[in-house]
């Protein structure tokens, strides 16, 4: 059975999706896509015509990810990550209207702050500032309590757990990769350090090249069980077979080079380090300290492995009090949720002169799984294809978060209307 396309990687397009970013077609718009007006999944059972299925592709392709994003629990197995025993912890409201602002995306367009989550086909948009919500609206198949897919967020997620047992003393990040997963021995990371993991500054012969069938991306998907195997298939089928076999290519530590692969990695030394699960270290370390009003989950390959790379799954609010705690050096709800070194070394970015190659993105830098913009505010983020985000903004005391299912996989298509809204917001909130 056909699994469930383009759902971890950081940049794992829907193979349908050939159209290049940065000169798409006319596309239809979201409110004609909107899963909820077109009774999408209505129905028992639907019609045909309105059926989203896993085995088939449909829930991988525009426009069923519209409904397929909000409803991951339905179509592929799942670990759980607990929101514990506490109360909610509720989040202060001081609602406000910011529909109005003024924002020039970077192609010179005007538009106003309320055109923002229909052009980037916004699952649902919420918005803090000095901890409190001046903003939350939901649009198509999202709602606040349903968790969606936050596709490469969860790499922030996994690096932020990997600074917390930095700070904890559990985890040496100038040692080598093959300390806690020595079975890596004979991989491109044999001689890697966790430093360059984190960084992502491997060199390894991975590609994501999806014009090319023997792009390592495929078989990155085939393993960790996200798209259909071939007959006579005899190779990876857990990420553990699939990482173990990446040969190096090129120098580690030279330059930043974004590959999903390294994510994995990651999750694999957290584990080891820690000695637990994704999940578990994940509920106790984070979700159960924040209150949280619901529990994430996880997609997993056939052995139950969470994806490291761009399974989680949380629903905005969680998402926002994560944020919140990342903008607040390890603090939320008056508890120092995460240590202070681990927060502070996140929001200190990465060297820029490593970073290149994002025509959105100039001057930006890497650091931790999180990506930074290097501006004047400070401002870094979490980002998922398909136009998941975290968005914070120190100086501004500003978080935003954002599930979405844009038609496009790549950033660069809503980049250009994304970065300037949020920049023009913060600037906004700072007078």
């Amino acid at each position: 059975m056909t699994r469930f396309i383009a759902l971890a990687g950081a940049s794992l397009i829907a193979l349908a999706s050939a159209a290049r970013a940065d000169d798409p077609p006319k596309l239809p718009t979201a409110a004609q896509t909107d899963p909820v007006a077109g009774k999408v999944m209505q129905g028992f059972p639907p019609p045909p015509d309105k059926t989203v299925r896993f085995y088939d592709g449909s829930s991988s392709k525009f426009p069923g990810t519209r409904w397929a994003f909000s409803h991951i629990r339905e179509l592929v197995p799942t670990a759980n990550v607990w929101r514990g025993e506490g109360a909610i912890v509720p989040l202060p409201r001081a609602e406000r209207d910011i529909d109005k602002i003024p924002v020039t995306t970077m192609d010179g367009k005007a538009i106003t702050f309320g055109d923002v989550p229909a052009l980037t086909y916004a699952d649902g948009l919420l918005v803090m500032h000095k901890g409190k919500v001046i903003y939350e609206k939901y649009f198509g198949a999202g709602e606040a309590h349903k968790p969606h897919i936050a596709f490469s967020v969860t790499k922030s997620f996994v690096g932020t757990l990997a600074a917390v047992l930095v700070a904890q003393g559990k985890l040496d990040p100038a040692a080598q990769v093959v300390k806690y997963v020595p079975e890596l021995k004979d991989s491109a990371y044999s001689d890697a350090t966790v430093r360059e993991v984190m960084d992502m500054t491997i060199g390894v012969k991975y590609s994501e090249n999806y014009s090319d069938p023997k792009a390592e991306v495929f078989d990155y998907a085939r393993a960790g069980g996200m798209m259909p195997l071939p007959p006579n298939y005899s190779g990876p089928r857990t990420f553990y077979e699939f990482l173990v076999k990446l040969q190096k290519e090129g120098e580690h530590g030279k330059a930043f080079a974004y590959k999903t692969s390294n994510a994995e990695v990651l999750a694999w030394i957290v584990k080891r380090a820690s000695g637990e699960s994704m999940a578990d270290l994940l509920s106790k370390e984070i979700w159960q300290k924040l209150g949280t009003e619901n529990d994430a989950y996880f997609m997993v390959d056939s052995i139950g492995t969470e994806s490291g790379g761009g399974g989680l799954n949380t629903t905005l609010r969680d998402l926002a009090r994560f944020g919140e705690m990342i903008r607040n050096k390890g603090k939320f709800n008056g508890q120092q949720v995460i240590p202070e070194a681990a927060a502070v070394a996140i929001a200190k970015g990465g060297d820029k002169s490593k970073f290149s190659g994002y025509k959105t993105l100039p001057g930006w830098s890497y650091h931790d799984m999180w990506w930074h913009t290097e501006n004047e505010h400070g401002a870094f983020e979490a980002r998922g294809i398909y136009g998941q985000a975290i968005y914070i903004d120190p100086k501004a005391e500003m978080v935003i978060v954002r599930y979405a299912s844009h038609p496009y996989a790549g950033n660069p298509a809503n980049d250009p209307v994304t970065l300037p809204a949020f920049y023009a917001l913060a600037k906004e909130l700072m007078k």
